[in-house]
């Protein structure tokens, strides 16, 4: 039998598994196919419900989950809890925005720089350097808060010095799962926020109606301008 392999007939082989590679030398590919058609390779009967519970303890769950029922979920997007809404919210009620800078142990160098940046030139209310998932935020970051007449200043140059970070920027409302969801900007890619859970400030226990934002930096460097 020739050695000489087709290219593309040998990148395939190359991907399989080293068993199934044995086979293509043995056999072929029609010996591999005959063998994954063979009867070894029927399903097997599913196990009763008593010998699952039998050899692996009792399912929390039951064994009736498969027939419950399945209704549509709550709506949760902000203005259609009755139906699509008359009119458009209007823009005032944003009264300050948010800015999460995500990272991981390979890009924090990028985060620490952004962070220093942004101190420095500024006056924002600078958060933690959280190296945990904190709140709704699945992987490490840190935020600043600013208000809304720096908004037309730091989304441009955010969007010019992510150094490729994926940044969340998002409003604050009176509606905090509404703001992380529905209201928000992605420089970059975006990526999950579980803020679900999140619910509007109670105001009968005191809470504010939208988050403060209470500026903690001294800005000592110019704005860089073209």
């Amino acid at each position: 039998m020739s050695q000489t392999h087709d290219p593309i007939d040998q990148h395939w082989a190359d991907l399989l598994s080293p068993g199934r590679r044995q086979l293509l030398r043995a056999g072929g590919l029609a010996a591999a196919g005959g063998l994954i058609g063979a009867p070894a390779f029927a399903a097997a009967p599913a196990p009763s419900p008593a010998a699952i519970a039998a050899h692996t303890g009792k399912s929390p769950w039951g064994y009736a989950t498969a027939t419950e029922p399945t209704p549509r979920p709550l709506a949760v997007r902000p203005g259609e809890e009755h139906g699509l809404p008359d009119r458009p919210r209007a823009y005032t009620d944003i009264k300050s925005y948010h800015a999460h800078i995500y990272f991981d142990e390979d890009s924090y160098e990028k985060a620490v720089r952004i962070r220093q940046w942004t101190a420095e030139r500024f006056a924002v209310e600078l958060g933690n350097w959280n190296a945990e998932p904190r709140g709704p935020h699945v992987t490490p970051s840190f935020y600043f808060g600013f208000g809304t007449d720096l908004q037309p200043l730091i989304l441009p140059w955010l969007q010019l010095n992510s150094l490729g970070l994926t940044i969340l920027v998002h409003p604050n409302t009176d509606d905090p799962r509404a703001d992380h969801l529905h209201y928000a900007l992605w420089v970059n890619r975006s990526q999950p926020v579980n803020a679900y859970g999140m619910k509007k400030p109670n105001l009968a226990a005191g809470e504010p109606a939208v988050e403060q934002i209470y500026p903690n930096t001294r800005p000592t460097v110019a704005i860089e301008r073209s």
